[in-house]
């Protein structure tokens, strides 16, 4: 029957994640109404697709039973049922309706999770996407090197990114000085934990999963999604010193052992958030071989 929670219990539950995710999504949306920018902040929101209204929605994930009137609201939305117990998600619905998508998303994460991080990128994915181009992508903002100095630090470096996600946005110039050319089809065989781009997806893997992924799962999963982002335009060619953001000169020595090191305490953040997904991807598969 798995986990039984009581009204008074899941309610509180479900005031407690709203109120936590509030705090990003409140001012996002108040930053919206301004008609205001922000490239560090409102990054989850426009990159990804899960709206803000989606990720204030509490689910409790799978095995675990809501009690009470209330809880017949989530029958409203598809791949939950009723028992005698109370509501709970329907797991055997869930893994059919999903098969495609948990199948991916549990041979990407196994691999990425198999392999040793590599830590030698030094975020210059953000400096390729600027590289000889006449707009840059965040145009309020202005470099911190010119245009010349930008473009000379690409030149002066090893570009090695794996991310497809990321590789896609650099300019035409920028392409053929990576010294991997990331594909769609290549994703699952190039991926590694040390990409920041690839812990910042573990948000998207978790909504990928939506209703089934547990909501305090899924907002761990943004939060560190957002706390990695800000590493990655500290390390941008950008100036954000009028956002408070001081740069991390990764043109320097200096600048590239601090990334490195803020980038080996994300790796270890990581690691539990994507083997809390794994599980829960195993959970489908068990239940998919199950009822077949």
């Amino acid at each position: 029957m798995g986990v039984v929670l009581s009204e008074a219990e899941w309610t509180a539950r479900r005031d407690a994640h709203a109120a936590r995710v509030r705090a990003w999504t409140g001012p996002h949306h108040e930053r919206k109404a301004r008609g205001e920018k922000h490239p560090v902040l409102d990054f989850l929101f426009s990159y990804y697709s899960h709206r803000p209204s989606r990720l204030e929605r509490w689910h409790p994930g799978p095995g675990v039973v809501l009690e009470g009137d209330a809880a017949r609201h989530y029958l409203r939305w598809p791949l939950y049922k009723e028992t005698p117990e109370g509501v709970t998600l329907d797991v055997e619905a869930f893994a059919r309706e999903r098969r495609s998508t948990i199948g991916f998303t549990h041979r990407l994460l196994t691999a990425t999770a198999s392999r040793p991080p590599r830590l030698g990128c030094f975020g210059l994915h953000e400096w390729a996407m600027v590289y000889r181009a006449d707009r840059v992508r965040h145009e309020a903002w202005p470099l911190r090197l010119g245009g010349e100095g930008t473009d000379r630090v690409v030149e002066t470096h090893k570009i090695q990114c794996s991310h497809f996600d990321a590789f896609r946005f650099f300019t035409p110039e920028a392409r053929p000085l990576n010294v991997v050319q990331p594909t769609r089809e290549k994703q699952v065989l190039l991926e590694q934990p040390g990409c920041l781009h690839v812990s910042m997806d573990l948000f998207k893997w978790s909504y990928k999963l939506d209703p089934a992924t547990p909501s305090d799962l899924m907002a761990d999963c943004f939060e560190l999604a957002l706390q990695v982002r800000e590493l990655d335009m500290r390390a941008s060619p950008y100036d954000l010193g009028e956002l408070g953001y001081q740069p991390i000169a990764v043109e320097t020595a200096e600048g590239r052992a601090e990334y490195v090191r803020r980038q080996s305490a994300f790796v270890e953040a990581a690691a539990p958030l994507r083997a809390a997904l794994i599980d829960l991807t195993e959970t489908f598969l068990d239940a998919a071989v199950t009822a077949s």
